[in-house]
């Protein structure tokens, strides 16, 4: 009975057959079965996978890609690259774990962020190290901020993300004298 079904799993998935072989409908199948198998070990791995665009999540996400679709087309073999998969996510996990647990690591692995502007100065070391050029960050400023005068930005950072992070200062308060009518009194609101 086992042994019936598992042959039946293999013909229609086209397994054992020379890749010119396979059939439309087994490609098919073949894609369902290592989407739905790929799913699963990400959800199950990975809480993360690609929540955070980091390259350490690309990376992974770009190979599990190419190791599966090579089990779909037929290109390698069909359950070792089932099992190559679950060691990718498996290594991704470990390396995640790893770098939460030894901060030192992390780093290594994610990355860190890159100082760009500090107290309204550019960081030339920063903007070097990344190779983002002062039109890249006022580009960033005005879609972040609304602002494109660096002077009112208190830090900016490229991120482990790749993205650039804003932090403004903080507008002074402004304060505005009111007249009530008649003179009676003068009232001081403070604007923020």
């Amino acid at each position: 009975m086992l042994q019936s079904v598992w042959e039946q799993f293999q013909s229609l998935l086209g397994l054992g057959r020379n890749v010119a072989d396979v059939d439309a409908l087994q490609m098919a199948l073949r894609t369902i079965t290592i989407y739905a198998f790929t799913l699963a070990i990400v959800r199950l791995g990975s809480k993360r996978f690609l929540g955070h665009a980091s390259a350490f999540d690309t990376i992974i996400g770009i190979m599990i890609g190419s190791i599966m679709s090579r089990a779909i087309n037929g290109s390698a073999p069909f359950f070792p690259s089932l099992v190559a998969g679950v060691v990718m996510v498996g290594m991704h996990w470990l390396l995640a774990v790893l770098s939460f647990h030894l901060h030192w690591f992390g780093p290594y692995v994610k990355g860190k962020a890159v100082l760009l502007i500090k107290d309204g100065q550019i960081q030339k070391r920063g903007m070097q190290r990344t190779c983002i050029t002062e039109h890249d960050l006022t580009e960033a400023l005005r879609q972040h901020s609304k602002e494109d005068d660096l002077r009112s930005i208190k830090l900016a950072y490229l991120e482990r993300s790749g993205r650039i992070s804003i932090i403004p200062f903080k507008p002074e308060p402004r304060v505005v004298d009111v007249s009530v009518e008649d003179g009676v009194q003068t009232v001081r609101i403070e604007v923020s």
